[in-house]
C-alpha cells in the first residue's frame, strides 16, 4: 500500500514539475510550488488510480488527471490555512503558504493552482478526445465551487460555535471533502461513457470515500499528535467546529466511519476483485496518522 502511495506520489510530483518547468517563469511560481510540493500523500490521486484501474484506464492518463486534482486540493489548502478562514500556520511540517509569503501572495497561488488544473485537463498530451475532457473540466468544476469546496468550507465557518444537526454536518464535509472524491471516482467513468446509472453510483461511492476521509481528519485533529500530523491538532474543539465528533462523540464517531467503509465496500461487491485495491485504500484512509 504504502509502495503504491509513495509510487503515485512520485509520478504526480514529476508531471506537475515537468509541467510547470515548461511554462514561462513568473514570480508566482516559487509560492505555487512551495503550495504543490508540500509532501502530500496523494490519496485522492490513489483513489483515481483505484477506480481507473477498475475499468482499464491508462495509468499515464489517470496521473496527468490526478496532478490537476492535487492542483485544487493545495488550492483549497493554501486559501483555508488563511487569517480570514481557518488561520493555521503550519501545514505538513512546514509554515503554512501565506506565514511564508504574505497573504495577498497566498491568495494569488492559490487561484493560480486552481487555474492550472484546467489547464493540464485541456492539454493536449491526456489523449482524450475534447468531448470527455470537457466533461472531466465540467464535472471537477462543479465539484470545486459554490456546490464543492468553496461552498463545504462557507458552510464549515458557518456553524463555527453553533449547535448543527448531523444531516447538515454530513452535507457541509460532503461538500467540503467529499466532492472531489467524488470526481476522484466518477472520471474513469466519464472517459468509459459509462451510463448515467453508473456515475452516479460511483458520485455516492466518491462522497462515501470523502467524508470517511474528512472523518479520519476530524479523528486525527481529536486525538492525534502534532508532530506526526504536521500540523497543530486539537483545532476543532477550541474553534467550535461543526464535526461528528462534536456530535456523537469521540468512539461512536468511529463506529460511524467503520459503517461507512462496509457501506462503500457492499456497493462495490459486484465488482469482485477489481475492488480490492480500493478497499485497501478505504482501509488505510481511516487507520492513517496523519
Amino acid at each position: 500500500m504504502l509502495n503504491e502511495l509513495n509510487k503515485i506520489a512520485k509520478d504526480t510530483n514529476l508531471f506537475l514539475k515537468v509541467f510547470i518547468k515548461k511554462q514561462k517563469k513568473s514570480d508566482l511560481m516559487t509560492p505555487m510550488n512551495y503550495g504543490l510540493f508540500s509532501g502530500g500523500k496523494k490519496i485522492r490521486s490513489k483513489i483515481l488510480i483505484d477506480v481507473g484501474s477498475m475499468f482499464g484506464i491508462n495509468y499515464k492518463s489517470l496521473i496527468m488527471i490526478g496532478a490537476a486534482i492535487e492542483c485544487i486540493h493545495s488550492y483549497s489548502l493554501i486559501h483555508d490555512d488563511l487569517p480570514c478562514m481557518d488561520n493555521d500556520k503550519m501545514r505538513r511540517g512546514k509554515p503554512s503558504t501565506h506565514v511564508k509569503f504574505g497573504e495577498s501572495t497566498a491568495v494569488l497561488a492559490g487561484n493560480s493552482l486552481l487555474t492550472m488544473a484546467f489547464e493540464i485537463l485541456s492539454h493536449p498530451g491526456l489523449k482524450l478526445n475534447e468531448i470527455i475532457k470537457n466533461n472531466l473540466i465540467n464535472k471537477i468544476s462543479q465539484c470545486s465551487g459554490h456546490l464543492g469546496i468553496a461552498g463545504g468550507q462557507y458552510l464549515d465557518l458557518n456553524y463555527e460555535h453553533k449547535k448543527i444537526s448531523k444531516k447538515k454536518i454530513i452535507d457541509m464535509e460532503i461538500k467540503k471533502t467529499g466532492k472531489l472524491f467524488s470526481f476522484c471516482c466518477v472520471a474513469p467513468l466519464i472517459i468509459k461513457k459509462r451510463n448515467r446509472k453508473e456515475i452516479a453510483r460511483f458520485e455516492n461511492i466518491g462522497a462515501d470515500v470523502g467524508l470517511l476521509f474528512q472523518v479520519a481528519d476530524d479523528l486525527i485533529d481529536y486525538k492525534g499528535n502534532s508532530f506526526e500530523a504536521g500540523k497543530k491538532t486539537g483545532k476543532d474543539k477550541k474553534k467550535g467546529k461543526a464535526t461528528l465528533i462534536s456530535l456523537l462523540g469521540h468512539q461512536n464517531t468511529i463506529k460511524y466511519a467503520e459503517n461507512l467503509i462496509l457501506k462503500i465496500n457492499n456497493k462495490l461487491k459486484r465488482y469482485g476483485k477489481k475492488s480490492h485495491n480500493l478497499s485497501e485504500t478505504l482501509n488505510y484512509i481511516l487507520n492513517r496518522n496523519k
